[in-house]
């Protein structure tokens, strides 16, 4: 397992993570076999986004006494309603299931999320009722260890972070989700195929919105990686052709603020599968072909593929060109962490022999030689 810090958090989380949605309606015998495998791999974040109490006490049942080895991300108004799962503002119902869920767990969730932020609406009934302020009062009392919250909808989670209340957030990323233009609401096409001619290349707000939580350190953890299996899967793909679940894995993790993405895996053999990932080579993982393969505007623009590599001065192009488009965002302010992100790579865009070699092999006209060099006039 590969750990990175998840933000403001300063919490290391494995790259991969469990995403237990799938572990509802499972027979315990089931639920341990996957918490044992995932934990056998190194994973060390669970999210638990379900209200009901049977999976819940399942899961923790599985983990025993590893709890404590372990960062569990626990939602706060994801609650049951006729029996089904449902999100409620109601904060009679909101303080039932959460504290439910706080018992179950020990007594202390890591990671409190505000769940499911995706309309205006939903915003006005978390941020500006006492919502929002039992949630702050959850963590002053040490109930949870940070704030984060859940969205699928872009200008939502613009709005939320610039709240200052999150350290974190889960949102939605795959290529498919990422190509759709900003006024678009992913789960408008997320149950029927993907529109290609809706595609624009990668949207440059969602683009933004990475780059925003890069710079204020909000850590961020990945749903819909797969797109519910449409990315992987023949019929439904966008794509020439399906991506694997490494691509898919891969490109969420090249995203600026990306500490893990929560796989769903619901049985061992899957945990297994996923860890795959890392006995993988770059070019299994390389997703640069198939994205390319729909109508885009990438031109220009690094989507952080790595293709343009190996550099025979071994800079990490991706990630000089990330930093530098962080830095981008505000010129004549650019964050101190960005600077030491920069400065703490072992070689930098002053080592470029300018040999041209990455701008021959990149699919997106990116001028790389060029960046380099101002990367390193802008962060050196």
């Amino acid at each position: 397992m590969i750990y990175r810090t998840l933000g403001k958090t300063g919490k290391k989380i494995g790259i991969i993570g469990l995403g237990c949605e799938h572990l509802d309606h499972k027979p315990y015998a089931q639920v341990k076999e996957t918490v044992d495998a995932a934990l056998e791999n190194g994973v060390n974040i669970f999210d638990v986004f379900m209200p009901k109490e049977e999976v819940r006490r399942n899961i923790a049942k599985a983990l025993g006494a590893r709890r404590k080895d372990v960062f569990i991300q626990g939602h706060i108004g994801s609650t049951v309603l006729n029996h089904q799962n449902n999100i409620s503002r109601d904060m009679k119902e909101v303080k039932k299931y959460f504290e439910d869920l706080l018992r179950i767990f020990d007594g202390y969730i890591d990671l409190g999320m505000m769940f499911f932020i995706d309309t205006e609406i939903d915003y006005k009934n978390v941020f500006e009722t006492e919502f929002a302020d039992y949630v702050q009062k959850l963590k002053s009392a040490g109930s949870i260890g940070n704030i984060g919250f859940s969205s699928h909808n872009l200008a939502t989670a613009m709005k939320a972070i610039q709240t200052g209340l999150p350290d974190m957030m889960m949102f939605s990323i795959n290529p498919a989700f990422d190509m759709l233009p900003s006024e678009e609401y992913v789960f408008d096409h997320f149950e029927k195929k993907f529109g290609t001619t809706l595609f624009r290349g990668l949207d440059p707000k969602r683009a933004a919105l990475y780059q925003l939580c890069e710079q204020k350190q909000i850590g961020i953890t990945v749903m819909k990686t797969l797109g519910a299996g449409r990315l992987i899967s023949p019929e439904y793909t966008p794509f020439e052709k399906p991506l694997t679940v490494a691509q898919c894995i891969h490109y969420a993790l090249s995203r600026p603020a990306v500490s893990s993405v929560m796989l769903g895996c619901q049985t061992a053999s899957e945990v297994e599968n996923a860890m795959q990932y890392f006995q993988m080579t770059s070019e299994e993982k390389d997703y640069s072909s198939i994205i390319s393969s729909v109508r885009n505007d990438f031109t220009g623009n690094c989507v952080y593929c790595s293709h343009c590599e190996p550099c025979p001065s071994e800079i990490d192009i991706a990630a000089v060109n990330k930093y530098l488009a962080i830095a981008d965002l505000t010129p004549d302010d650019i964050p101190s962490t960005i600077r030491a992100h920069y400065q703490s790579l072992v070689h930098k865009g002053n080592e470029c022999i300018s040999c041209g070699s990455c701008e021959a092999r990149c699919p997106f006209g990116v001028p790389i030689m060029k960046n380099m060099m101002k990367a390193e006039k802008c962060l050196g």
